[in-house]
């Protein structure tokens, strides 16, 4: 792909986004994908642009009467494109090379909003290379229409083609990295310094992010009218497992907006870290710390100063929370809808009667694993949370039968329930099915079916 043949019109081919016998499937308006199970090295080509009449013998000498069975060719542009837009960027790139129709229709911009490649064998770098020099003809060294580059499970990422992203694609809203683990920190701090309307960042998996910030130059560059603000408002930083505390704290001083924060599996975050968190961050209504094992009641009580705003809280297996905690959140945050509390084996009756009489509109709740929650539990919920649809219990010892009638009798909304590896009778899950007539029962007593 030489400086020359990128200057002229050219359609990358499919090899560049997939290997030859690579599927691709579809995704919706304006996406485009691609997956590959084949090894080895993709090529890149670049192709000049079709006649605009195909001059094979064979098609000279067709009859006038097939040439009108194509009525695909009758349909006006804006149907055209509107096909188009269902199609991933390989077919794309295909529907391109068929003649100079097609070609032009091919590479509409509204067509490219949004990028998405995955698979471990694609050679990314190159791929948005050439796709963004691509639709940077009409506005060079600037692709004003791609606002989505999802590149997930793309393990031949690097910095380079992120810097790519950066340079090009100023109007860039929503990125997903997830599993690129040959991502830093300064590929990161590239692309949020010069994509400033970036909402939407996913990098999970991506080992070696440990912090998320402007670059030192944007930052003094940008300080008297934005100072150190980053406008993201949902951010996934699952399995960053080298993220820290003041990393946190310096992810907080910069994305004062976030309403999204998934810090799944950061091992390193402690009570310290949420609390850098709310100085800065008050609009947070989703929030995950699941599995981060020194997060105990501390970490709930700055949590806590969330209030109202806090819709859905995953503190799954941090076993340092107990009933202190779980009062924290019952008592200031009202409007909780979700709550993941599997594993938190402090959690006891006492605590879920404080949830249950506090946050009335509690939708969705898992309390798996925790031991000491009994039937007297489920009763308190099954009192005030008449809005409850989905419930987990597994492997929670102290439930029966009873418990689960009370809860049938009750919400009769219940959706889900998961009472795998509890000591419950037949007749009480037939109960429960009676009384909620579209609930999925999850569980593990073979004479129930």
């Amino acid at each position: 792909d030489s400086d020359l043949s990128m200057r002229t019109l050219s359609t990358p081919s499919p090899a560049l986004i997939f290997p030859p016998n690579s599927p691709g499937f579809q995704n919706g308006r304006g996406s485009s994908t691609s997956s590959s199970s084949v090894t080895g090295e993709t090529v890149a080509m670049v192709h000049s642009p079709p006649p605009t009449r195909l001059t094979h013998p064979l098609i000279r000498l067709a009859s006038k009467h097939q040439k009108e069975q194509a009525n695909i060719d009758r349909l006006p542009d804006h149907s055209m494109i509107q096909i188009f837009s269902f199609l991933p960027t390989n077919q794309l790139c295909r529907c391109a090379r068929v003649c100079r129709r097609w070609y032009n229709l091919a590479w509409d911009p509204r067509l490219w909003r949004t990028i998405r490649l995955t698979g471990e064998t694609i050679n990314v770098d190159r791929a948005l290379k050439v796709l963004t020099r691509r639709l940077c003809q009409d506005t060079p060294n600037v692709c004003l229409m791609l606002e989505t580059v999802i590149v997930s499970g793309c393990r031949r990422l690097t910095d380079r083609g992120l810097y790519t992203i950066a340079q090009c694609c100023p109007e860039l809203r929503r990125l997903e990295v997830s599993g690129c683990y040959n991502i830093s920190n300064e590929a990161i701090f590239d692309v949020v310094s010069l994509c400033p309307n970036l909402e939407h960042l996913d990098v999970s998996g991506c080992s070696k992010v440990t912090c998320i910030s402007l670059t030192r130059e944007a930052s003094i560059k940008l300080s008297p009218l934005h100072g150190k603000q980053i406008s993201i408002r949902y951010l996934d930083m699952t399995d960053c497992f080298v993220l820290e505390d003041e990393g946190l704290h310096t992810i907080a001083a910069h994305c004062t907006q976030l309403t999204h924060l998934y810090l799944r599996r950061c091992v390193r975050i402690t009570d310290e870290g949420l609390r850098y968190l709310m100085i800065y961050c008050t609009s947070i209504k989703e929030l995950s710390v699941s599995d981060c094992r020194f997060v105990s009641d501390f970490g709930m009580r700055e949590i806590a100063k969330l209030e109202s705003r806090l819709r859905y809280l995953s503190i799954a297996h941090c076993g340092r929370i107990t009933d202190v905690g779980i009062r924290y959140i019952a008592k200031y945050c009202s409007k909780l809808r979700y709550l993941n509390a599997r594993g938190c084996e402090g959690i006891t009756d006492h605590g879920v009667e404080y949830l249950a009489k506090n946050c009335t509109k509690l939708k969705s709740l898992d309390i798996g694993k925790c031991p000491l929650v009994s039937d007297t539990g489920l009763e308190f919920l099954a009192l005030n949370c008449f809005n409850l649809k989905r419930l987990s219990l597994k492997s929670c010892e102290s439930i029966t039968g009873q418990g689960l009638q009370i809860v049938a009798a009750n919400c009769f909304d219940l959706q889900m329930l998961n009472v795998q590896d509890c000591d419950v009778s037949v007749d009480a899950l037939r109960f429960v099915k009676r009384h909620c007539k579209r609930c999925i029962i999850e569980h593990t007593n073979p004479a129930f079916f």
